[in-house]
């Protein structure tokens, strides 16, 4: 008897497919008249698969929210580098910001992600130069990979910018707590973060049920344990909605709803980093 096939991809397949999908959001996003930012590589980074799972799986909603997620840190990290010219991007993907942003030449902007997803982007960009000095590392953020960021030059007594998107609620708790320490023991005074996590509630929401694991319901608390002084926003609040995002979520007292959040943080000091703890 032929096997049942699964409805759905197991995640060690679906969470590296979701560098492709996003690619593909960013694609449409870029087709619009009205574009929120303008990524000419999308297109070829997300091939056919992705842009099926997008019309056939996802909904307006969540494309929205990827074109709101993307020019929120866009625009973040374009504040920011003004002060700093190191940026570590985690579990980058298909991210293209180290060759569509205006970054000076001083820039350096590392990403870390798995090896076979880093080499996929690099055969399909080609001959495409960055706009900055780029470095790729192929690592795996569940295991010990700090020494290979520094082995390619970045330098943890000079300010930074981090940038977490689209990765947290695919780890688990302590996961991300471990994350999050070793990124506290990387930085230092004026260096920033920018990350996005889901709530507790937001794990079941399909069609990403089964591969979110896990939410937090106060990011501030989370991130104060880290020495992070966070400002959280939701989709849909001023700054956070470009008028394009135009779902607005009830106040945060408001219980058993589906929430995401935009995270920008600051580095709190040695002093708060002192007292730091998993």
């Amino acid at each position: 008897m032929t096997p049942s096939v699964p409805t759905k991809p197991e995640p060690d397949q679906f969470v590296p497919f979701t560098a492709r999908l996003m690619a593909a959001m960013r694609a449409k996003e870029t087709a619009r008249a009205d574009r929120l930012f303008n990524d000419a590589f999308a297109s070829k980074l997300a091939g056919e698969e992705a842009f099926t799972v997008l019309e056939q799986k996802l909904k307006e909603e969540d494309q929205s929210y990827v074109a709101v997620r993307t020019r929120f840190f866009d625009d973040f990290l374009l504040d920011v580098c003004t002060e700093v010219n190191q940026i570590v991007i985690l579990a980058s993907g298909m991210d293209t910001r180290a060759y569509r942003l205006p970054w000076s030449s001083e820039t350096k902007i590392y990403e870390l992600d798995q090896a076979q997803v880093l080499e996929t982007k690099k055969a399909i960009l080609g001959d495409a130069t960055p706009t900055c000095q780029h470095y790729c590392i192929p690592a795996d953020l569940t295991q010990p990979w700090s020494h290979l960021l520094l082995e390619q030059g970045y330098q943890p007594n000079l300010p930074s910018v981090w940038l977490l998107e689209g990765l947290l609620m695919y780890l688990t708790e302590p996961q991300v707590r471990q994350l999050l320490q070793t990124i506290s023991q990387l930085t230092s005074t004026n260096s920033y973060l920018g990350l996005d996590l889901v709530n507790v509630k937001s794990i079941e929401y399909e069609p990403y049920k089964g591969y979110f694991r896990s939410g937090f319901d106060c990011p501030e608390e989370l991130l104060t344990k880290f020495s992070w002084n966070a400002e959280v926003i939701q989709p849909g609040d001023e700054g956070a909605h470009f008028d394009r995002y135009t779902n607005k979520l009830p106040p945060l007292h408001v219980m058993d709803v589906e929430r995401v959040f935009l995270v920008k943080a600051v580095d709190a000091g040695a002093e708060a980093k002192s007292g730091a703890d998993i």
